[in-house]
Parts: structure tokens; sequence; C-alpha cells
């Protein structure tokens, strides 16, 4: 199942972009193991297993890479995968002996994607950070949130996933791609800083522009216009409203009753507070639920702002099959969609110290060198 099938990808453990990279390439088809060390979690906080969805879909090993025989064992899985994908510091893999020139000395066509907050060179390469220090650097924080308040973390879904996962995932792929050509493997150098730069593309060419104002809550797409924010509606909820075309916003009058004669401008930006605070009030006069009804058909880009657990249920998702369940927890489904090779999630999380023996053998490591690693203490004892 999947377009990767018969991809194989080595995934160093870690928290956050690279589990999630790892996922979106196994939900695709690609036989992913994870390499999680042997004497510790590697999981970013105390959650059950089960619940790190992120590693769905992957087998699982547990090695010591703090000796030369654990790290031997890295190389026997390496050699036989098409992609490895880490997210340690910069230097971590070489200090390990599994840097890039080890790891195409054993592999020539292996495609070694990185992925760091600050890059492999320059002045951050070694400090320590989460999404909220690479998206600060770049712009982006400092353009999220109220005109009245201060920067406000988008949760870590612009750095993490938006700049870091996907953009490792577009990058072992597109060198995958080439490799068939070539012959050759390649370093994909994926850092989140880079990757958020150009997620703002469009807002920089804006602000050059003199289109984009650098006060937060001021422009036409991060919540400042009337047109384009959140409404509370009679019961506390709230509703979306995105009506930035004329058709849009003339359809979204139409659902509110209102007159555009009785209204300023919709683009007079001096006026914006009022037609905010008219809309505010025509919200404030009916619950989400009868907004929904009103809103249900029709151009005017209007939705109901569902919590997380709403989302799962609601009739939209179900329609679409937008979640999972596998072992009691629901996740989303693998996307994006395929017309004839369709992703599926094939396991939940596997636990590498009860996985690694059958991950191995799987892998083609014979039962004599599996054997051997384990009396070793290189990996679980099985």
């Amino acid at each position: 199942m999947g377009p990767l099938k018969g991809i194989r990808v080595v995934e160093m453990a870690g928290i956050g972009p690279g589990p999630l990279c790892g996922m979106l390439l196994a939900d695709m088809g690609a036989d992913v193991v994870r390499v999680g060390r042997l004497s510790a979690s590697d999981l970013g906080f105390d959650v059950a297993l089960r619940f790190d969805i992120m590693n769905r879909s992957k087998r699982a090993v547990a090695l010591d890479l703090k000796v030369p025989a654990g790290v031997e064992a890295a190389k026997e899985l390496i050699a036989r995968a098409d992609i490895l994908i880490e997210g340690f510091r910069p230097g971590v893999m070489e200090r390990l002996g599994l840097g890039p020139a080890e790891c195409h000395a054993v592999n020539p066509r292996l495609i070694f994607g990185r992925m760091t907050g600050f890059g492999q060179d320059g002045p951050y390469r070694n400090l320590a950070g989460h999404d909220i220090n690479y998206i600060a650097v770049t712009g982006a924080l400092h353009a999220i949130g109220h005109k009245s308040g201060p920067p406000l973390p988008p949760m870590n879904l612009v750095g993490d996933f938006g700049g870091g996962a996907l953009y490792l995932a577009m990058g072992v792929l597109a060198a995958l791609h080439e490799v068939k050509a070539s012959g050759k493997g390649q370093v994909v150098d994926a850092a989140m800083v880079d990757g958020v730069v150009s997620l703002m593309t469009m807002v920089f060419g804006y602000r050059q522009a003199g289109f984009w104002r650098n006060e937060r809550g001021s422009n036409p797409v991060d919540g400042g216009a009337p047109f384009y924010t959140t409404y509370l509606t009679q019961e506390g909820k709230y509703m979306a409203v995105g009506a930035i075309e004329k058709r849009f916003y003339g359809e979204f009058l139409k659902r509110l009753n209102l007159d555009p004669k009785d209204l300023p401008d919709q683009n007079d930006q001096s006026r914006w507070n009022d037609l905010q605070a008219k809309f505010a009030e025509v919200f404030a006069t009916k619950t989400r639920d009868e907004w929904e009804v009103i809103f249900a058909e029709g151009d005017h880009c209007v939705s109901p702002v569902l919590d997380m657990d709403e989302c799962i249920t609601h009739p939209f998702s179900q329609s679409r099959s937008m979640f999972v369940t596998v072992d009691g927890v629901t996740g989303p489904a693998p996307a994006p969609r395929f017309s004839r090779t369709p992703g599926k999630v094939t396991r939940g999380v596997a636990d590498p110290k009860a996985d690694t023996h059958d991950t191995l053998r799987h892998w083609g490591l014979s039962d004599a060198r599996i054997a051997e690693l384990a009396s070793g203490g290189v990996i679980p004892p099985g």
C-alpha cells in the first residue's frame, strides 16, 4: 500500500519534526524503522507510548549507540536503507560515527536527511532551541498575535511541522527521485529557520510592496481585517470569517442581513474597527449552531470554529474519513490522498524494547547476528 512501498527509511529517534516526517513517509507506504536509545525514552513528553501518534506505522529498534558494536549495527540498517533522517544538533551524528561520510561509505546511494533548528552552520548552529525560537528569528512570530498584545506562539505548527517536517519530507523525496539518474546519494539540510522563511514568502513580498504593515493584527489576513477574523457567538463559541473577495464578502453580508450601503467600505482601514464592532454585534445574537445552519451553503467563507474533540466527531470530518483509530487512539488519516496507491496506517506505535528482534530480522539480519547483539548488550535481550 502507498506510493512509497518498497522504500526503506532509517529514522534516528527524536522529538517533533523528525518523527512527523517519518510518519508521513510511513503513511505513504515506506518501511520506516525508528532507531532509539537502549536505556531511555525518546519521547519529548511523559505520555504513554501508544499516544505518540507520530510514531505510528513504523518499526522500532533500541540500540546502544555509545559502543562500537551498536554503531556497527546501525550501519547494517543504514546499508539497507534508501533514506536516513536525523534531528540532532550539528555534529552529533559525526561524533557517533554515523555522519554522512561514514554512512555513504556503506551506502553510496543513501539520502541523508538532516533536521536542525538553526542550521548546520552560522552563529546559532549550536544553540538549543524550540519552535518558538526558530520562528522568533525569522519574522514569523512577530507577525502573529493581537494588535494590542504580545507575539502569540501558534503552537509548534509553523517551525517544527510546517518549516521542519514538511520541508524535510519534500527534500528527501526530491533527492530520492534524483538518485535514480545519478546513482549518488546526498545530504538534505532541512533547517527549520529556512523552512519558516520559505513559508513567509508571500508576506515578505507584500511587506516590501508596502501592502503589509509590521504592526500585528493590522493586515488583511492576520486577524486585523473585520472580514478575516473570528467572532463570538451567543453561547461563547466562535465563527471564523474569511470573506476577502468582493463576491464572498457580499454573500457574507447577505447572510448577516446587512446592507452594504449602511456600512463603511470593506477596504477602508480607518473604519475597520467600526465594521468589526457591527459584525460582532450581529454574531452575538445567535448560537454557533444556528450560524452554522445559516452558512451551511453558498460562497461566503464562513465556518464554525471547532475544538479538537469536536473536529473528530463533526459530520464534515466524518464524511471525509479524516481520522482513523488504531489501538484505541484516534489520529489523522494519511495525507495527501492518492487515487491508485492510497496510504494506510498499518500499525500503532511500536515499543522498541519489544520490537527490536523482529525488526532486525525483517531488515535482513540473521538470527545468529541478532543473538550476538543481544548477548553483547547492544540490543534488548528479546
